[in-house]
């Protein structure tokens, strides 16, 4: 009930005179409707009704379910509306303005500008109490206008989304696709691969964790086959990386954060040479395609493009898809920006990039102490401005001023850098693409002065079959740790080959860490720092528990909270 009330607007046959008023929402439940409407208890209808009597309610929309239930003293005088009265009363307000205009003039119909709020979302709380994300509808219109440059959708189309109805990326993403005529299908994390089988989309809107659980599936799916399709199947993965990684030098997207151009020769001698390495690679990777990558086509669909966003797409996933022939373009933007302000292009998909912004919208780099706009190349703060910026937080406005500054820039609090302009070279077609490299609030300060970002460090752990979920520690600490979610299943068919199992079959917990922890040691091999302690635990980051927001993004500040004596003795 924190969430309440909203400010909506609808438009259903015409504009309901609702400027200035507010509507309270009433869901009754929120997944299984009318089902569950019927068997909810006594006791959540009288929490809603007893909300209703603390509010000065002017009238009450009753999403779905029977608007009965609410027949008590508690909504005595204040009329309620189900979605049939809301329709009713649209069309009618819609024909006496075509029937009778001067109505309008008298102050009947009252206009709603672009300036003003369509709807109140609030912010996940990753860093802390959540807050009132007030959205105009220039802000929403800005992302139906022009999300089709990112994703050139026509009618007939099938997006697939399994993204929480309320989240901005969610919201825009379904304006723009029914505003388009595309179809769409809803489904969850359980029913995700029978999905995409089954309805095989030619577009998947999702986060990108949904992409790291298809390639560690498909992963699975390789490692579990007889030992000479896996190692066929394994070395044309190889082949296409390295073909991919060919065509990247003479295609010019090579992503580089050095402004200095190479030497004509140099570049003609390395384009040269990679011309002639993605020809010998060619016929492997046309094979590979017809043995292994078809199938995997025909099992998950995504024709077109999976978009990405909510979260940075790791690097090793990035270029699997990219080897298999899936385009995978990820974008970049926030609650406070409506949500999307940069993403790359189907032409220009950039891997390691969030591409760049979209129409009417400003992007630039700042240095994190002093403010001060630094060039292309130069790692500081996002700020953006523009018509996807949000009109501020609901009734916060000190909040607001601390977001948004007097020339409307919004100051998003993640780390990036914008790719150098080259005329020639390698790069050349990577110029003003952004590039993003974790939230500067994450960033864990050691004793020793020196400031990490774990979202490198976290990712290249991800890697790894026998890590399902890590989370880097170390805030004020000397050295760098980390919380470990291992994959059981991978622990234990590991520990077979090592031989480390007991007579039971089973794995003490000390040497369910020492294979973690060499797990770690490879994977980070090539990483600016190392993880000292860990601290290995049973139950993962979810949404239920509290440890992930529902956009699946971990709650630092909680996972520490909760294992904070044990992080403490970890340390000791």
């Amino acid at each position: 009930m924190k969430r309440l009330p909203f400010l909506l607007t609808t438009h259903v046959g015409g504009w309901l005179p609702i400027k200035e008023s507010w509507l309270l929402v009433l869901s009754m439940l929120l997944e299984e409707q009318d089902r569950q409407m019927k068997n909810c208890s006594k006791y959540t209808i009288t929490q809603k009704e007893s909300f209703i009597s603390r509010i000065n309610a002017r009238f009450i929309v009753v999403l779905w379910g029977d608007k009965s239930y609410l027949n008590s003293e508690a909504v005595k005088g204040i009329p309620v509306y189900d979605y049939n009265d809301i329709t009713k009363l649209g069309q009618e307000n819609r024909n006496a303005l075509r029937h009778f205009p001067e109505q309008g003039q008298l102050g009947a119909f009252e206009a709603i500008t672009p300036e003003d709020v369509a709807t109140l979302i609030y912010t996940s709380g990753t860093g802390g109490t959540p807050k009132g994300v007030m959205l105009t509808h220039q802000n929403l219109l800005h992302q139906i206008n022009n999300l089709w440059d990112v994703v050139p959708a026509v009618p007939g189309d099938r997006f697939l989304s399994m993204l929480p109805p309320w989240h901005a990326y969610e919201r825009s993403t379904e304006y723009f696709i029914f505003t388009h005529g595309i179809q769409q299908v809803y489904t969850t994390v359980k029913y995700l691969k029978a999905d995409l089988q089954q309805y095989q989309p030619h577009y998947i809107i999702s986060v990108p964790l949904v992409y790291e659980t298809l390639y560690s599936s498909i992963q699975r799916q390789i490692s579990s086959s007889s030992s000479a399709r896996k190692t066929v199947a394994l070395a044309l993965i190889k082949i296409s990386l390295l073909y991919m990684e060919a065509k990247k030098i003479y295609e010019g997207t090579v992503l580089s954060n050095n402004p200095v151009e190479p030497s004509s020769i140099a570049y003609v001698v390395n384009c040269l040479r990679a011309r002639i390495v993605a020809a010998l690679l060619w016929p492997l990777h046309n094979l590979a395609k017809m043995l292994v990558y078809k199938k995997i086509h025909s099992s998950i669909g995504i024709s077109k493009a999976g978009i990405s966003g909510g979260g940075s797409l790791p690097m090793h996933v990035d270029k699997f898809f990219e080897a298999i022939g899936i385009k995978v373009q990820n974008g970049y933007g926030l609650t406070e920006t409506s949500p999307v302000v940069a993403a790359r292009r189907p032409l220009c998909n950039v891997l390691g990039t969030v591409g760049k912004p979209i129409k009417h919208t400003e992007i630039k780099i700042v240095d994190i102490e002093t403010g001060e706009v630094l060039p292309d190349g130069s790692k500081g703060i996002v700020k953006i401005k523009g018509l996807p910026v949000m009109k501020g937080y609901y009734k916060n406005p000190s909040a607001t001023n601390k977001a948004v500054d007097q020339d409307g820039w919004f100051n998003t609090g993640d780390i990036g850098w914008i790719a150098p302009r080259c005329a020639t070279g390698p790069s050349r077609k990577c110029g003003g693409l952004l590039v993003l490299e974790g939230r500067a609030k994450d960033t864990i300060v050691l004793t020793t002065g020196e400031n990490v970002e774990p979202a490198e460090l976290e990712e290249a752990a991800s890697r790894s079959n026998l890590i399902d979920q890590i989370m880097v520690i170390g805030q004020d600490r000397r050295r760098l740790g980390a919380i470990i979610v291992p994959n059981n299943d991978e622990v234990i068919a590991a520990a077979k080959r090592k031989s480390s199992l007991d007579g039971n079959n089973g794995l003490a917990k000390d040497k369910v860490m020492n294979l973690v922890y060499d797990e770690l040691r490879t994977c980070m091999a090539g990483c600016s720092f190392k993880i000292g302690p860990i601290l290995i635990v049973d139950e993962p980051f979810t949404i239920d528990n509290g440890l992930m927001t529902p956009t699946m993004k971990i709650r630092r500040e909680k996972v520490v909270a909760k294992y904070e004596k044990e992080i403490e003795a970890l340390y000791k």
